[in-house]
């Protein structure tokens, strides 16, 4: 009896160690084809979708084979699925009330991948906040602002907010707001504001560069002019037209107008008096 009893424990030990085999073999085969699967989906992902959302399909590609291989690896060890499945669901309506915030950003950054409205180094305004694309997560979008901050904005944030993207088009368009003085020749100072455009190595022939007049205002009339640079060179384009207009204005006697104000002291407008005070007393001019 004592020997069939320790054949049957013997039997009992080689089981269970066959088992701890059969998982260890499960979890490293298994975490294997998630890798191949996760880099297979990256690379067809990758003719399709942007870099960033490429990342985050292949995460979630790799976590999804991960978790059915760890289900499996608890099955060849003998624990009960449907227990596990139980408790798990418990656990996942306890997290779930207890990190809305992170579940909604998570969400949240699955229609940011979806919708692939900017992607890492495109530069957007989002919350008042401007800089440039560092990653995107899931959770949150990692930027640096122009003065070298890092700011990182919820994607929560992001789906709920109107955001700017600069970058998203080759080419962009300055507008340099000018005014000059009412007895100017418009026509002429259009011929000046071409001339420009057309010397400016960083300025585009097309689309064609534009002046429009908005108006007449306190001082002078009102133009825009219109100016097709790279989306790269916008910056900088923008700040070397303000300073060749002023620059071509000047060269030509053409008259930037600023605030004038006329007094009057009566239907006739006589000389007003002037009173001049000094440390020796005072003194009357008219």
């Amino acid at each position: 009896m004592d020997t069939i009893l320790q054949t049957l424990d013997s039997w009992s030990h080689a089981e269970r160690a066959a088992s701890w085999l059969r998982a260890g073999a499960v979890l490293v085969f298994g975490l294997l084809l998630a890798r191949i699967l996760a880099a297979m989906v990256g690379r067809f992902a990758a003719r399709f979708w942007a870099v960033d959302n490429v990342v985050l399909f292949r995460r979630a590609v790799f976590w999804l084979v991960a978790g059915l291989v760890a289900a499996s690896v608890l099955r060849q060890l003998g624990f009960d699925l449907g227990v596990l499945l139980g408790a798990a669901g418990i656990l996942t309506v306890a997290i779930g009330f207890a990190s809305q915030t992170s579940a909604s950003n998570l969400i949240s950054g699955l229609f940011l991948a979806l919708e692939r409205s900017f992607q890492t180094g495109d530069a957007i305004t989002v919350g008042g906040t401007t800089g440039e694309v560092l990653s995107i997560d899931l959770l949150s979008v990692k930027l640096r602002t122009f003065d070298n901050r890092y700011v990182r904005v919820p994607n929560e944030t992001i789906v709920k907010s109107d955001f700017v993207n600069f970058t998203r088009f080759a080419i962009r368009r300055a507008d340099i707001m000018v005014g000059v003085a009412y007895k100017e020749d418009i026509a002429r100072v259009r011929q000046v504001l071409f001339a420009l455009a057309e010397r400016h190595t960083k300025v585009l022939e097309e689309p064609k560069p534009a002046v429009y007049v908005l108006g007449f205002g306190a001082s002078g009339v009102d133009l825009q002019f219109s100016c097709w640079a790279s989306a790269t060179d916008f910056f900088q384009t923008r700040s070397d037209l303000y300073e060749e207009v002023k620059r071509c204005f000047d060269a030509e006697g053409i008259e930037i107008p600023f605030p004038h104000v006329s007094l009057y002291t009566g239907a006739d407008t006589q000389p007003m008096p002037v009173r001049i005070e000094g440390t020796e007393g005072s003194r009357g001019q008219s």
